[in-house]
Parts: C-alpha cells; sequence; structure tokens
C-alpha cells in the first residue's frame, strides 16, 4: 500500500460559525471577513502526474480488497438476470419463427436479443438496488485541505460566479472556510467572454469568504481533462483533495464536508462520486428530464452503487477526489491517429475512474448524499449536441476495453457506455429487418410443397401470441421501474413535495408519453451521430449550451424534416400493405410525424411554466428551493448587475475594471518565443499606432483582443489612449 502523506497540517476550523442566510447581503457585509485579494493563484505545489501506460503495470495503490458479499450478490442478480432474461428472450423468440429460421428471421433474431438483455439488464440492475449498502459518515478529526475547481469554457459568467459564491459562504457557515479554496480553471477563448469572466471572478473575490483563485490557460491541450491535469500539475501539492465541478453545477456544503470526512477515515479511497439532482429547468424538455431524474434516479443510482461496489464510476463533476491518487494514477494518454478514435480522450472521466481503481483506489458512488445539483439541458436539439460529443468519447472506450490492469466491473462500464449509444442503431436496424420480414412475406409467393411428391404442405411459422407476450414483458422492463419508484416516493416526503400522490403519477404518464415521442426521434438522431463518427468527423469542442430557447419553426422543420418524412412515407407504405403493423410501430411513427412539434413546443418556456401551474413534472427543489440554489441565483443576479453592456470598450473609460483585469493577469515582462506571442506582438504594434480606444478596437482582430487581455502591459496601453 501506498502512503499519501499530507501537505499541510491546518488547525482545526472554529465551531461557532454564524449560521446566516446566504443571500442576506447586509449580514454577509457585517462580518469582519478578511477578503482574499493579492494574486490570481497562489504559490505552486506541483505534484508529478505521469501519463499512463495501458499496456504495461499499473501503479502500486493500496488494496482495496475483496468485493463485500453484499456487493457479490447485486452484481449476480444484476448480471446473472440480465443473461437469464437475454436465454428466456433467445428461447421464447426462436419458439416464434420456429425451427426452419431464413436469414433475415436470424439477423432479427440477434438484434432482439441484445435489446430485449439491454432492457432486462436496467430493470435487473434496479432491483439489484435493494442491496444496496447504508453508508455512514464518521466522526472525528479531519483537516484535509481541500480545493474547489470549477473548469470553464465560454460560460454565461454571472451564473457560475453566482454559484461559486453561494458554495463560498456555505463552506464558511459550516466550518470548511479555513481549509478550502475555490479554483476557476478558465479555457475560454473568446475575448468577450474571458473579458466578463475575469470582471465576474473579480466581483466573486470581493464577496467570498473563502480565498477564490483564478487560472486562463493559452493552451487547451486536452480540452477539459487537460485543463485539470494542468491545476494538479501546478497547486496539487497544496491540497490532499479536490471537489470537481461543472459550470452549471454545485455541491452543499454539507455534503462535502461529509465526503471529505469519509475519504479522510479510509485512505484507500481515491474517488466519491455524487448523484446529482437536475434543477433550473424551464422548458417542457428540461422539466421532463429534471423530473425523470429526481424520481427514478436515485433507484437507478442505488441499483449501480449496489453492483459497482468499490469499482464505480466517475461522471466527471460533482464527486471528490484525492488529488494525490489522481495525480498517480490519471496522466491520460493521447490515442495513436486521427480524431474521432484517435487524438485526446473525450469521456476523459470513465478512463480516470477505472485508472484510480487499477491502481487499487477505491471509486464510490455514495448514492445517499442529496445535496448535489447540475443544469438540465433546456431543448431536445442541445441535448443531441451534447450526446454528439458523448457519443464519441464512449465510442472510443472500445480501445480501452482490454488494456491491462482494469477490473472487469470497469470494463462493464466501458461496455455500457459504449452500448447506450450503440441502441439507438440496433433499435433502428430491427425496426428495418423487421419491416423487411414483413415485405418479404407480403411480395413473395410461399412454397407449401418443396420437395417433389410431398404428401403434407409445410406451412409458415410465426407464433403471434408469443410475440405479443414479449412485447408484454420488454415494456414491463421499462416501465416497472418506473411505477416501482412512483410507488417508493408516495411512502415517503418525495411525493408531498411533488405536488402529492395524484400529480406525481399524472406527472409519470405525461413523462412516459412524451418521452415516447421524443424516443424515435432519438433514435435517428443518434443513428446518424454514430454514423458520422464512423465515417471519420469528429465533433469538434463547442461551449455547452445552458439556457435555450424555443427554437425556430425555420429551425426544426429543417432538422427534423427528415424525420416527418420517413414517418409518414412507413405510414403510408403500411396502410396500403400491411396495416396490422401499425398497431406496434403507431408509437414511433407519430413520434417521427410530430417531431418538428415536439421539438418546438418542449423547448417553450411558456409550455413549462403552464406545467408548473398544473402541477405536472414538480420536483421537491422547485416547491422548496436548497438554500444554496436561491443563494446562487440571488448573487448571480448581482454580479450580473457589475458587467458592462460594452464588452471590453468599458474598460478604457473604467479605471477601477482596469485594476479588476489587471489584478488577474501575471505582470513582468512577456514569456516565451517570439513565435508563440505573434498576436500580442501585432496587437502592441496597433495600439501603438492607434488615435483612440474605438480605433483600436476596430483595428484588433478576435485573437489579438484576447492577447491583449493577456498581458497587463496591452491593457495599460490601450487605457492611456483617449477615449
Amino acid at each position: 500500500m501506498t502512503e499519501i502523506e499530507p501537505t499541510h497540517q491546518p488547525q482545526d476550523p472554529p465551531a461557532d460559525r454564524p449560521s446566516l442566510p446566504l443571500s442576506s447581503e447586509a449580514a454577509w457585509d457585517a462580518l469582519d471577513i478578511e477578503l482574499p485579494g493579492g494574486p490570481a493563484t497562489p504559490p505552486e505545489q506541483p505534484l508529478d502526474m505521469p501519463e499512463q501506460n495501458l499496456r504495461g503495470r499499473p501503479p502500486v495503490g493500496p488494496d482495496a480488497g475483496w468485493p463485500s458479499i453484499r456487493t457479490m450478490l447485486a452484481r449476480l442478480i444484476a448480471f446473472g438476470g440480465a443473461g437469464t432474461i437475454a436465454w428466456i428472450g433467445y428461447r421464447q423468440m426462436s419458439e416464434v419463427f420456429g425451427p426452419d429460421v431464413t436469414f433475415l428471421q436470424t439477423v432479427l433474431l440477434v438484434f432482439f436479443c441484445i435489446t430485449f438483455t439491454w432492457v432486462g439488464f436496467s430493470f435487473a440492475s434496479m432491483i439489484a438496488g435493494f442491496l444496496a449498502p447504508r453508508i455512514e459518515t464518521p466522526k472525528g478529526p479531519n483537516n484535509a485541505r481541500i480545493a474547489v475547481i470549477m473548469p470553464v469554457y465560454n460560460e454565461d459568467s454571472a451564473a457560475t460566479a453566482g454559484l461559486l459564491a453561494a458554495l463560498a459562504r456555505d463552506l464558511y457557515r459550516v466550518g470548511l472556510g479555513d481549509r478550502t479554496e475555490i479554483f476557476v480553471l478558465s479555457d475560454s477563448r473568446k475575448p468577450g467572454p474571458v473579458f466578463e469572466e475575469m470582471l465576474a471572478i473579480s466581483r466573486l473575490r470581493d464577496i467570498s469568504p473563502v480565498p477564490v483563485w483564478y487560472r486562463r490557460r493559452q493552451s487547451n491541450k486536452g480540452r477539459k481533462a487537460g485543463n485539470v491535469a494542468d491545476f494538479v500539475m501546478r497547486w496539487g501539492g497544496r491540497y490532499e483533495q479536490m471537489v470537481v465541478l461543472d459550470a452549471d453545477s454545485v455541491v452543499g456544503a454539507s455534503t462535502i464536508k461529509a465526503l471529505s470526512a469519509r475519504m479522510n477515515a479510509d485512505p484507500a479511497i481515491g474517488l466519491l462520486q455524487t448523484m446529482p439532482m437536475l434543477v433550473g429547468g424551464q422548458s417542457i424538455f428540461a422539466r421532463l428530464t429534471q423530473f425523470a431524474g429526481r424520481i427514478y434516479g436515485p433507484a437507478i443510482a442505488r441499483g449501480v452503487a449496489a453492483w459497482s461496489g468499490n469499482s464505480g464510476n466517475f461522471w466527471g463533476h460533482n464527486a471528490l477526489i484525492r488529488v494525490a491518487a489522481f495525480a498517480q494514477c490519471c496522466g491520460l494518454p493521447e490515442f495513436p491517429g486521427r480524431a474521432p478514435f484517435g487524438g485526446h480522450i473525450l469521456s476523459h472521466d470513465f478512463v480516470e475512474a477505472a485508472l484510480l481503481r487499477r491502481a487499487g483506489w477505491k471509486v464510490r458512488l455514495d448514492h445517499d448524499l442529496r445535496d448535489s445539483f447540475e443544469g438540465s439541458p433546456p431543448t431536445l436539439l442541445d441535448m443531441a449536441v451534447r450526446e454528439r460529443r458523448w457519443a464519441q468519447g464512449n465510442l472510443q472506450h472500445a480501445r480501452l476495453i482490454f488494456s491491462r490492469g482494469f477490473t472487469w466491473t470497469n470494463r462493464a462500464h466501458f461496455i455500457i457506455g459504449i452500448l447506450g449509444f450503440l441502441m439507438s442503431p440496433i433499435w433502428l436496424a430491427m425496426i428495418l429487418v423487421g419491416l423487411a420480414l414483413s415485405a418479404n412475406v407480403l411480395l413473395s409467393r410461399p412454397d407449401y410443397f418443396p420437395q417433389t411428391y410431398q404428401l403434407f404442405p409445410e406451412w409458415p411459422v410465426f407464433d403471434p401470441v408469443r410475440m405479443l407476450w414479449l412485447f408484454v414483458a420488454a415494456m414491463s422492463f421499462l416501465l416497472v421501474p418506473k411505477f416501482i419508484s412512483i410507488f417508493r416516493a408516495w411512502a415517503r416526503p418525495l411525493a408531498r413535495n411533488s405536488g402529492g400522490p395524484v400529480r406525481l403519477l399524472a406527472s409519470a404518464i405525461f413523462e412516459i408519453v412524451l418521452s415516447a415521442l421524443i424516443a424515435p426521434v432519438q433514435m435517428l438522431i443518434q443513428s446518424r451521430q454514430i454514423f458520422d463518427i464512423l465515417r471519420g468527423r469528429d465533433s469538434g469542442w463547442e461551449a455547452q449550451v445552458r439556457a435555450g430557447q424555443m427554437p425556430p419553426w425555420s429551425t426544426v422543420l429543417r432538422r427534423h424534416s427528415r424525420h416527418v418524412l420517413l414517418g409518414l412515407g412507413t405510414l403510408i407504405v403500411l396502410a396500403i400493405f400491411s396495416p396490422g403493423q401499425l398497431v406496434w410501430l403507431s408509437p414511433i411513427l407519430a413520434g417521427l410525424i410530430l417531431s418538428p412539434m415536439t421539438s418546438r413546443w418542449s423547448a417553450s418556456p411558456v409550455f413549462g411554466r403552464w406545467a408548473r401551474r398544473q402541477g405536472l413534472l414538480v420536483t421537491p427543489e422547485e416547491r422548496d428551493a436548497p438554500e444554496i440554489l436561491a443563494a446562487a441565483n440571488a448573487l448571480s443576479y448581482r454580479i450580473a448587475a457589475t458587467l458592462p453592456r460594452d464588452g471590453i470598450a468599458a474598460m478604457g473609460r473604467d479605471p477601477a475594471m482596469q485594476a479588476r483585469v489587471a489584478s488577474l493577469l501575471r505582470g513582468g515582462a512577456p514569456r516565451g518565443p517570439a513565435a508563440g506571442r505573434l498576436d500580442a506582438i501585432s496587437a502592441e504594434a496597433k495600439l501603438a499606432h492607434s488615435a483612440t480606444q474605438g480605433e483600436a478596437l476596430s483595428f484588433l482582430t478576435e485573437a489579438e483582443k484576447l492577447a491583449m487581455l493577456e498581458d497587463r502591459g496591452l491593457v495599460d496601453t490601450f487605457a492611456k489612449l483617449p477615449k
């Protein structure tokens, strides 16, 4: 076992922190708190983070021990149950076709078994959740220093700063202010967002009772994973633990305190993942997603936690990580070849969890902690953009499944992630093969006497009753877990906080119907994404849309025209040649034909507000908003009010604003070779030949404006120009 020596031994924090409302400005301003100031970043305390050799021996870490009996039983239920369901589905479907199976029937049998096993595994995993362990938070001293890191990339600066301001106050209130610091790790590349980001972080530093640091990389190497790795290699030695957040996520201080205590008590724990709850949704689509996550999510999380045991997964945010273990194990290599399968690892979180477990560290999903939140994708089209990058990242994992040292549970996480996206083209292929079988029956003349002098005919074999029961079984695997979650919520305050049992049931039915309409569209979108990836198209790296708006009819008609035409064409063909097939395919065809209306209206905040007034899709966090979320909302408005409307031009008129930007920049002469500073050199020349600030801004390109915001000397030069 590797001993990880702490780098700091801070004193116990005072126990008499004031219990102030997080958004009470007057009360907080009255406190005598020494506000953080000074440089943008603390002194560096580097940690070595070697690149991992996935074909070599893993680093030597702690001995996490054998899985518990409960974990082994949960795995037996989840995977053994899925295997049993697969065998039963295969046998029953074989009986449907009879002994003489054609080629198309064989193909359909394969696709059916994969799909049936997939829905069966989801059901079995949820059942395994009844064996999820109860996790206790240990008492006792805990002096571990914590960094709360938030990587950002062209985000809404006021919103992210508001989240961190509320968290900072919460940390101070629960007694973590003396051993926790906040780091904003910027990869933003556009001058406008960078300028607002710097001003927002400067305001955050004014009102935060805990230290806030800001670092912006000039190179985006490695994307988010590279951003976090850069932090670890430069400042990792300063902290024992780090909480990773997304730009729209937050973890309550009480949960951070519990996670830190659990990790501190068990030196073999490398990562503790929480179950984030989706919040803040305004559109029907966002509210639908967050309702499903809030009602069904805990049961799913319990199942995953039960069979994962100490070989859990990482979802990239809202988790606590042991910094030294992360540095030891999680230096990510680049895949050889070109994107989409080569280059940087996109879905790095799964890989980092597997690398930690590979070295012996425990990776665990602590499903019992609820004070963990993230934003919800606002529209179906915005969700499709996110899923494009996730699909590419998950398909990359096919190159990792057989790497040396991974546990079979981590390999299962990779396979489940890959199948999560491959199931759409598999489902589509199953439907197409089924239609081809029907067409073959309709258009071909059966041969009842294939042999000469045959006395009795050979009738085609198809058992529709058995097929109906297989369909009922598949639907049960999908729907029964949802209704178990509903019945479970009825027995808890969750039902009362979601509008009562009747409205909760009505919301669930509404969610099931709308999800059934959306599912065929997502199937085709994901199938197209998989096709694009397989033919070599890279997803790129764009900022995520956190707050969408209802798309115009022109956009939804253009994006969904193929879906509508496919639905109408299939409807017409089946109505003419095989009306009986419409009974089975009507939900899919309805989803395709109605896709423009579903996509547009589900993105409407007006319908979202209507649903809330009717008590539909309401979550407890909406009826009784957690204080940290209410405070974040108030503080984000406060910070947004201080940001200029005219961008960089305002910096030239306001010396205080110029000073705020300069405070987050490194002083001294420019560093690095001239070849890497060409934008700064050309910006300096243009500023020198500009008569006014407005003329300078008209001369500068976007890249040169960004270079100016990275150099304190250029900021001073710009500010000294006449207005």
